[in-house]
């Protein structure tokens, strides 16, 4: 399993969470499968790029573009924050959240990461300090900054007044929109091995569903910060302490009073929305956000297979091979297309009906990690190297 774009920041093998390496050398890389040779039907038009900043280098971050009214907010793990024209790409606002020390030094770090949420008038980010930013989305002012429990690892998610943030440590914590005032914090666990990254929360009547690194999933009543209840979707198993990894990174998905959540190592299951009662379970596993569709659900397992299965039971619908270990990002339904992007840069565009290749076209050599974006009648991706690109077909 290539398990490189989970790993904590400037390793070069899956570490404890203390530091303490598991292995190393090259027998344990599983190598990418050579580039598919596809006839392109059509030729995707890229209208602009841009750089913003410097990117995330060969970190794990999950920074990716968002977009609200006509503007792209986009971001770097150093600490700039920028707003662009979703037309042309043109700088609208640029701000810088590193720590300024002095004259004569650096500025520190901010270590932005788990991707912006935007929400009305406010920008919401993280940080690897353990920090939250709200922005003001018309300049990029700060309205507030929060100390949280940890390392602010997942996508801030905003609903019912709250900011919802889980942190590397498995806390799970909302502060108010409005001040960043903390209103409760949950303990989800943690084991003492797990992927970089935390799952982000989905919201539904009043309830906020999220993963854990303990291979649950769980409900969390949002106005009290109560867990009405946790389902096991990844059980531990194996020889190694590899095997054994049962992460649930991926943002679970409501649907219909049904909540779909992807395991590592586990299993995707469909749980009741009410109770957490298994509904069916199939034994796919992946640290990749789903789409789900028209009574089907699209996923990246964690070798690199897309799939799309029935939303009724997990059935195989048709399953793609072609882009084994190629670091994939989640995929994204643009057009009528599903598109994933890959480790060296490359965008795949699959027909939907079957998961044959359309197109494929080569962006950036730096590589891509996060999942593409739909803005209006664009698609958006941001490269290691901080580029972002808008592409329409």
């Amino acid at each position: 399993m290539e398990l490189r774009k989970y790993l904590l920041p400037g390793l070069v093998s899956v570490t404890l969470l203390s530091g303490c390496s598991l292995f190393s050398g090259e027998e344990d890389v599983v190598k990418m499968a050579p580039l598919p040779k596809v006839v392109n039907q059509f030729t995707p038009k890229m209208v602009w790029d841009k750089s913003v900043g410097d990117g995330v280098g060969d970190f794990y971050s999950n920074l990716h573009p968002v977009w609200q009214d006509n503007t792209v907010y986009a971001a770097d793990r150093y600490g700039i924050v920028e707003a662009l024209d979703a037309n042309t790409g043109k700088q609208k606002w640029k701000v810088d959240l590193s720590t300024r020390t002095g004259f004569f030094s650096s500025n520190i770090p901010a270590l932005l990461s788990g991707g912006i949420t935007v929400q009305g008038n406010l920008l919401y980010i993280g940080t690897e300090h353990g920090k939250v930013f709200a922005l003001n989305s018309s300049n990029g002012a700060v309205a507030w900054q929060t100390q949280v429990a940890g390392e602010a690892l997942s996508r801030p998610v905003v609903s019912d007044g709250l900011v919802l943030i889980h942190t590397s440590n498995g806390m799970f914590q909302a502060l108010d929109q409005s001040t960043g005032a903390s209103k409760w914090v949950v303990n989800l666990d943690v084991p003492a091995l797990s992927l970089r990254g935390e799952s982000a929360p989905a919201t539904a009547y009043g309830g906020a569903i999220i993963g854990g690194d303990n291979g649950r999933v769980s409900a969390v009543i949002m106005n009290q910060g109560q867990i009405i209840w946790q389902q096991r979707i990844s059980q531990p198993s194996g020889a190694t302490e590899i095997d054994r990894l049962s992460d649930v990174d991926t943002t679970p998905v409501i649907v219909n009073g049904v909540v779909y959540a992807l395991a590592y190592n586990g299993s995707l299951s469909a749980l009741d929305l009410r109770s957490g009662q298994i509904i069916w379970k199939r034994d796919i596993g992946g640290v990749k956000n789903l789409v789900v569709d028209n009574g089907r659900i699209y996923l990246v397992d964690q070798n690199d297979r897309v799939d799309a299965v029935n939303i009724d039971g997990g059935v195989e619908i048709w399953r793609q091979s072609g882009l084994l270990h190629r670091n994939l990002t989640s995929p994204v339904l643009y057009n009528g297309y599903l598109v994933v992007g890959d480790g060296e840069g490359y965008l795949h565009w699959m027909d939907t009906t079957d998961g044959r290749f359309v197109a494929q076209q080569k962006v950036d050599s730096s590589g891509f990690q996060t999942q593409p974006v739909v803005a209006g009648d664009k698609l958006l991706i941001q490269a290691k190297n901080g580029e972002v690109y808008a592409f329409t077909r």
